[in-house]
C-alpha cells in the first residue's frame, strides 16, 4: 500500500471491512462435528492486534459480511468490533448506509477495505476505497490504494498502520496500548490486551 496523505487519513471517521477475503483468506471449513454443522474460519492475529490499536484510537470499525457466520460473530465480539453487519452481498451498501446515518458520518468520511464484486457498491461511494492484494480486478480498479498483503494475511494490519501513521497518531497509540489506556468517544478506560 502506498503512503496515505495525512489529510486523507484524518478525514476517516469510520473503517469498514469486508470479512471473507479481507479478514480471512477466503477459506471456510465446513463439516459435521458430533452431528452438528460446524463452520471454522482462519483470522490473522496481526490483523486482530491492528484492530485493537485502531479501537484504542477511538475510531469505530464496522465489519460488513455478505454471509452469516457464527465464527465471524465470535471473532467480532472478541475484538470488540463496533458493529457487525451480516447481510446478503447485494444489501451490504444499504446496511452500511443505515449505520452511517445513525452515527452522523458521511460516505466521504469512510475508509472501506474490500476484495470482491459484492464490495463494489460500497467502494464506489466511500472517501477512501482500499483493495487487498488478492482482490478481483474490478475492485482494484476503483480502489485508491491496494495493500501489499493479501486478505487474511495482515492486510488489515497494513491498512490500520498506514492510517495511524498518516494521521500522526502511531506513537501515541502504541504508548496508550502498552499502558493499557484507550480513548473512546466520551471516556477513558482500561484496555484489555488480548487480540
Amino acid at each position: 500500500m502506498t503512503r496515505l496523505a495525512p489529510a486523507e487519513a484524518r478525514r476517516v471517521r469510520l473503517l469498514g471491512l469486508d470479512v471473507d477475503g479481507v479478514l480471512t483468506d477466503n477459506g471456510v471449513f465446513i463439516g459435521p462435528v458430533s452431528g452438528e454443522h460446524v463452520e471454522l474460519k482462519r483470522f490473522d492475529i496481526q490483523d486482530g492486534l491492528g484492530l485493537i490499536l485502531f479501537h484504542t484510537a477511538g475510531i469505530p470499525v464496522v465489519w460488513v459480511s455478505g454471509r452469516s457466520s457464527e465464527a465471524t460473530a465470535l471473532r467480532a465480539a472478541e475484538l470488540r468490533v463496533s458493529e457487525l453487519l451480516q447481510v446478503p452481498g447485494p444489501r451490504k451498501a444499504a446496511a452500511l448506509e443505515e449505520v452511517l446515518v445513525r452515527r452522523g458520518i458521511g460516505w466521504d468520511e469512510v475508509a472501506f477495505v474490500g476484495d470482491d464484486l459484492a464490495d463494489l457498491p460500497i467502494l464506489r461511494r466511500v472517501g477512501l476505497p482500499i483493495a487487498v492484494a488478492n482482490a478481483v480486478a474490478e475492485v482494484k480498479q476503483v480502489a485508491a490504494y491496494v495493500t501489499q498483503a493479501e486478505g487474511g494475511h495482515g492486510a488489515v494490519r497494513e491498512v490500520v498502520e498506514a492510517l495511524l501513521h498518516a494521521r500522526g497518531e502511531w506513537p501515541d497509540i502504541l504508548e496508550r496500548y502498552f499502558s493499557g489506556v484507550e480513548r473512546t468517544d466520551t471516556t477513558t478506560r482500561k484496555e484489555r490486551t488480548g487480540t
